[in-house]
């Protein structure tokens, strides 16, 4: 498997760039803004949403000074909902280290994410980069009504195949299908165009979600830094429960939805319900539909030129289903 190093090359000019830029642009008025700001740039994680941006504007004909703005805008707003996400979840730890309402409490964790989201939309009206707002607009409300879907679904436990896929498309998928349309729009392609790069961009998003639900199923600590059984505690319905749950009889699934709602803390019952959904073949019928996923999205960027930039495409969407972390 390609290593992100190898991956950023065809890019890697851009990813300098753009890391300068970034920096540049979250800068605000307030010391203690540009302390908190400093903070998330110093521990940022493998800025794959920018990457997915200039990979998608070389497929298309070339990055540009637009290029540069759709990646600040999206990893503003990236960075904004995870922020956000901490708060909601009341996540003290992010990517190994403390998390901005961890240091700084909630109320200045939300006005840390409203300001990136206002600065990210700010920038591109300066600009009248008006596809981009459209792009981005659609996705905070996906984000935010994939959320809530998932948190309704959560107390209910009634969740199905598709609104599984549904909640995923909305919650993550979103962003990097936005990461390739800005790119595609970036370099000047037309609706087709970016519609194609859109819809790539989802298929990717969906198979690297459904590789994060695995991960709560693997080992008795996930390689990730969250718990295994992390999502059963949070009575999140992911896939290869959802599978388990359908291939239950009418006894084990009274059983295993028990465990979900009132016995999620109890770590000897969490365990068992892992191993359960592992014995009914839950794990292999998740990868099996994670790689369809990944099939189609190959289809799509195969439909493009031999470049690097094509190729680290590929080496990308592997990575994202293959990777160990």
């Amino acid at each position: 498997m390609a290593s992100v190093k190898s991956i950023k090359a065809p890019i890697s000019k851009e990813m300098d760039l753009f890391e300068n830029k970034f920096r540049e642009a979250m800068k605000g008025n307030a010391p203690l803004l540009d302390k908190i700001t400093h903070y998330i740039v110093k521990r940022k994680g493998k800025q794959m949403r920018p990457m997915f941006v200039f990979l998608a504007a070389n497929l298309c004909g070339g990055v540009t000074d637009r290029s540069y703005r759709a990646a600040n805008l999206i990893e503003m707003i990236h960075t904004a909902t995870l922020v956000h996400d901490d708060v909601v979840d009341d996540a003290n730890k992010r990517r190994g280290f403390f998390s901005v309402n961890a240091l700084w409490k909630n109320k200045i964790a939300v006005l840390v994410g409203d300001f990136l989201l206002s600065k990210g939309l700010q920038l591109a009206a300066k600009y009248q980069d008006y596809d981009f707002l459209e792009i981005i607009s659609d996705v905070t409300k996906e984000m935010s009504e994939g959320e809530l879907l998932q948190i309704e679904k959560a107390r209910r436990l009634d969740i199905k195949e598709d609104v599984y896929f549904q909640i995923i498309r909305q919650k993550t998928a979103t962003l990097i299908a936005a990461c390739c349309a800005s790119g595609a729009s970036s370099a000047g392609a037309n609706k087709e165009e970016v519609e194609k790069l859109r819809l790539l961009g989802e298929k990717i998003g969906i198979a690297f979600q459904i590789k994060d639900d695995l991960f709560d199923y693997e080992s008795s600590v996930s390689l990730i830094g969250k718990p295994v059984g992390i999502d059963i505690k949070e009575r999140k319905m992911t896939l290869p429960m959802i599978y388990a749950l359908n291939n239950a009889d009418r006894k084990e699934k009274r059983w295993m939805i028990d465990v979900v709602k009132n016995h999620n803390e109890n770590q000897k019952k969490v365990t068992e319900l892992i191993q359960k959904v592992k014995k009914s073949g839950g794990i292999e019928y998740t990868k099996q539909k994670m790689y369809e996923v990944r099939a189609q999205a190959m289809e799509i960027i195969k439909t493009y030129p031999e470049t690097p930039s094509r190729q680290s495409l590929i080496d990308l969407i592997l990575y994202t289903t293959e990777r160990e972390k």
